[in-house]
């Protein structure tokens, strides 16, 4: 299957599909919490604010890690280059300076933003098929993809000059190869999480604990991804980056699912009570 970049033009504007489907990811993500709020009685203005937080950390974040990755400034202007990693603790930063300038105990942020960040995240990886990123390395099953004008083009000469990746003696460098498409494999995944997480929230664990729960999965699912993934940045033998920080993730995430197992439950500030920001 040959799959092309999803992109038109309004006016002047290009849109892609990435960019339709951070859109969604984030107004999804908002709604979600919204919803919670709603079912638990609270305040449901929190939601905008932590997307707006998420939004603007988010995007910093993800520029920044890209730029200290490829030791390259002038991509923090370009409109490529965002890491997830690097958007996840931007945005997890903003997020909880500003719950904490609202007051708002970092774990009911924790438990709120769980099975949103899920959510979000299958919707992004598929705004990466959309616009042929973050694709995987050479396959044979029936299911692979090819990318004829990817970033950068699933070619023989891609995967040798740019991830190290050999291909059979003899191929033509400009030959489209057929790519495991590791962005639909993540989607699935984690639309499978959402849904064990959005469950979990009603079954009386200890606020905040799913959010533990959300990065032990998030970290395994990354590092196992990370195998297939056609990769530039083995910096430590035969793994990446993503997975040094995958395996932070999970024990992060098991140490947190331990500690609250059992934890009172922190009452909500005011503000997620009234809706009325502190003085």
């Amino acid at each position: 299957m040959t799959i092309f970049p999803f992109v038109f033009q309004l006016g002047p504007l290009e849109i892609t599909g990435y960019g339709l489907m951070m859109m969604v990811a984030f107004l999804m993500g908002g709604w979600l919490i919204a919803l919670e709020l709603k079912r638990r009685g609270l305040s449901e203005d929190y939601a905008a604010d932590m997307i707006a937080a998420a939004v603007i950390g988010g995007i910093v974040g993800a520029k920044l890690w890209y730029v200290a990755v490829a030791q390259d400034a002038g991509a923090l202007f370009s409109r490529g280059g965002l890491v997830w990693y690097g958007g996840f603790i931007g945005g997890a930063a903003a997020v909880i300076l500003n719950g904490w300038r609202l007051k708002v105990p970092i774990r009911w942020t924790m438990q709120l933003a769980a099975p949103a960040l899920a959510a979000a995240y299958a919707l992004g990886r598929i705004g990466c098929f959309l616009v042929n990123d973050d694709y995987g390395r050479p396959t044979d099953l029936p299911w692979g993809v090819k990318f004829p004008q990817g970033l950068p083009p699933s070619t023989a000469v891609s995967m040798e000059q740019l991830f190290g990746i050999p291909v059979a003696p003899g191929t033509d460098p400009s030959t489209v190869l057929s790519v495991h498409p590791t962005q639909i494999y993540e989607a699935i995944i984690m639309l499978g999480a959402f849904m064990l997480l959005w469950s979990l929230r009603k079954r009386g664990h200890s606020i905040g604990w799913i959010f533990g729960l959300y990065l032990a999965i998030a970290g395994v699912e990354r590092f196992l991804i990370e195998i297939l993934r056609a990769k530039d940045d083995r910096f430590l033998g035969p793994f990446t980056l993503a997975q040094l920080t995958s395996v932070i993730l999970v024990a992060f995430g098991i140490w947190i699912m331990l500690k609250l197992r059992k934890a009172d439950d922190p009452p909500p500030s005011a503000y997620l009570a009234t809706g009325r920001s502190p003085q």
